[in-house]
């Protein structure tokens, strides 16, 4: 007995063990996957409805109705809605949704696109574009006594009609009990959210917007010019796309929404630095025109130019509302923060870079007009620069590099149309963008980037074509981090960095000399030492000068979705980290002098800045790995 209590301790021990070995590897792979990959079930807030489990259950007591039925009278594309529920039988999980269009009903389904089934014969087959519950919010506090309730929705243009419904049964098991009158804008197809672009040569501007007008109903164009000057009108084309462009669910079943049609205007031969005002024009067949508003811009620099340039960088930022619907994604804080500041402080930069991640769509494409929109302030007056991150582009067996679903089966196709960049194939989203005395290279890190790939290709032929006489300050940008990170994930991988990341361009940062290089994808703030392979190549922390022998990584993921935590123990290149949502800023004075600042959300107040200064003959001297191997010539 006491032999086999010996061994039975033994065994008892040795499976201890193991089963902590299990739960480490296990929690180690869940962190993994929450995390490295960005895929939380439920992300998406309209992904929590199963709203294909729908269940007709529809009261004669219960009614719920909308006011007012016209919206958009003056031309607004956005206004507030007052919706009155009552209910017979109130309780805790009733919820209001907003469908558009406004019918919604089963004879409205669409047969199942080829390879997916619906999971069962839906009653909807359509998700809400917004909802929120009945008692939302104290002054409907007393909705499950009374079993009446008010809720205020701010609805924007979305080329179709709007009705709501008031569900019982939660959102796992939705029943449908009222469904509202239905409003609509005055003008549903009109022409909205201009989204600005740098083209493809430095005196050039793109100016895209969303419509409901095809070709066949009218001829899209802007009008442009300078304040006093001559009026032109440059064409513009249109694209769309159709739910068998998706790659899976929900984009291509309950989360598909007609995206309208998107038109693309180049406005070409810009006289450097002078503003210019437009409108967006679609001429119809009867001759008459349908206008936007009218907006401004001001014309980029011309290449090399010694003037003020500002630039804002930042990465996933993801869409929120306003009225406080689908707050339980608690979007709402960061999103919106960004994006008040920036508008408040829109004299102060001159263009964007949103390097990855926008709206979160994950498959929801009624959301991309809500981010288009979240965001036209921005837009419509300085360019937004774009570049492709998990959340527009991975699914399974599409090409990307991720083999993950991130992207909720949209496979990029959204992003690579609704937005314009300079890219030589929009499918392949790397593209070069000069501004001044900035070069910017902006890679996809959801393709293939190592040595050897297209990709690669291009990286290098970027960074080795500027001219750094005349734009000094290279700028590298991705959505991963391909260098530097101490998120918490990361860390557990133990390699604080994308796999594979920096094993080949690190060799390009260091011939090129970039000078900085940022990333999102991570949603925090954290600044890493002038480095290269893995070393700091000096002491300095806020005040670098002279020769450039290494290249400052910094991610700007905290545009406003979740946070991501950092590791307990930080590696010894990282400078400076904060948790909170936030943006960065860069200001060239000139040749020789650039500021970086990094900037909270929440007051717009600098919490961590650094400045490089130097000369041309900065950047030719030769450090290690930095120049051509010499001859033995003399």
């Amino acid at each position: 007995m006491k032999g086999g209590s010996s061994v039975g301790n033994y065994l008892l021990k040795q499976n201890m063990v193991m089963i902590m070995i299990l739960m480490l590897f296990c929690f180690t792979n869940l962190g993994m996957v929450l995390g490295h990959n960005h895929h939380v079930l439920g992300e998406q807030p309209l992904s929590k409805i199963a709203i294909h489990k729908t269940i007709l259950s529809l009261h004669s007591s219960a009614s719920i109705t909308a006011t007012p039925l016209v919206l958009g009278i003056l031309g607004e594309d956005t206004e507030w809605v007052t919706v009155n529920v009552v209910s017979p039988q109130p309780s805790n999980d009733d919820w209001v949704g907003v469908f558009s269009p406004a019918k919604f009903q089963s004879e409205t389904c669409p047969p199942a696109p080829d390879g997916i089934g619906w999971v069962e014969t839906p009653y909807i087959c359509t998700a809400p574009i917004k909802y929120k519950y009945a008692n939302h919010s104290n002054s409907n506090s007393n909705y499950n006594k009374t079993g009446k309730a008010t809720l205020k929705f701010q609805l924007i243009n979305q080329r179709a009609d709007f009705s709501f419904a008031l569900f019982s049964g939660g959102l796992s098991q939705p029943k449908l009990v009222a469904v509202s009158n239905f409003i609509t804008f005055m003008n549903p197809k009109a022409p909205v959210y201009p989204r600005l672009a740098l083209g493809k040569s430095w005196d050039e501007m793109t100016i895209t917007w969303t419509s409901g007008y095809d070709i066949t109903e009218a001829i899209a164009f802007v009008e442009y010019g300078l304040d006093g000057g001559e009026v032109k009108r440059a064409p513009a084309g249109t694209l769309t796309f159709k739910r068998n462009s998706m790659c899976g669910e929900p984009a291509r079943t309950v989360g598909w929404r007609d995206p309208g049609f998107t038109h693309t205007s180049f406005l070409k031969n810009l006289w450097p630095n002078l503003r210019y005002t437009y409108r967006l024009g679609h001429l119809l067949s009867t001759g008459r025109t349908i206008w936007s508003k009218s907006y401004s811009f001001k014309a980029s620099p011309f290449p090399g130019q010694n003037s003020l340039q500002r630039v804002i960088i930042f990465g996933d930022m993801g869409k929120a509302e306003r009225d406080g619907s689908n707050e339980y994604a608690d979007y709402q804080p960061g999103s919106l923060n960004t994006t008040d500041q920036l508008i408040y402080d829109l004299d102060n930069y001159d263009i964007v870079f949103h390097i990855g991640d926008m709206p979160y769509a994950n498959g929801y494409i009624s959301q991309w007009d809500q981010f288009t929109a979240q965001v036209q302030d921005i837009s419509s007056t300085v360019p937004y620069m774009v570049a492709s991150g998990n959340h527009e582009r991975d699914w399974p067996n599409t090409g990307s590099f991720y083999d993950t679903p991130d992207s909720g089966g949209e496979c990029g196709v959204p992003a690579e149309t609704i937005y314009y960049y300079p890219a030589e194939n929009k499918a392949k989203f790397w593209y070069k963008a000069d501004y001044g005395m900035f070069r910017f290279c902006i890679a996809d890190s959801e393709h293939d980037w190592r040595a050897g790939s297209e990709q690669f290709k291009f990286i290098e032929h970027c960074l080795a074509t500027v001219d750094r006489k005349q734009q000094p300050w290279l700028i590298f940008a991705a959505h991963r981090p391909l260098a530097y990170s101490s998120n918490s994930w990361y860390a557990m991988e133990g390699s604080f960095e994308e796999p594979m990341g920096r094993d080949d361009l690190q060799k390009l940062w260091q011939k090129y000399k970039v000078d900085i290089a940022f990333y999102g994808h991570v949603h925090n703030y954290e600044r890493v030492c002038q480095i290269y392979q893995n070393q700091c190549v000096n002491q300095e922390k806020n005040h670098y000068s002279g020769t450039v022998n290494g290249t400052i990584h910094i991610v700007v993921g905290g545009g406003g979705s979740h946070l991501s935590d950092f590791a307990a123990s930080p590696p010894i290149w990282s400078i400076y980290r904060d948790l909170d949502y936030g943006f960065g800023k860069l200001t060239a004075f000139n040749h020789s002098y650039l500021l970086f600042e990094y900037k909270k959300s929440s007051d717009g107040k600098v919490y961590d800045s650094f400045t490089i200064s130097r000369d041309y003959r900065d950047v030719l001297a030769c450090v290690h790995d930095g120049c051509e191997t010499k001859t033995l010539a003399t």
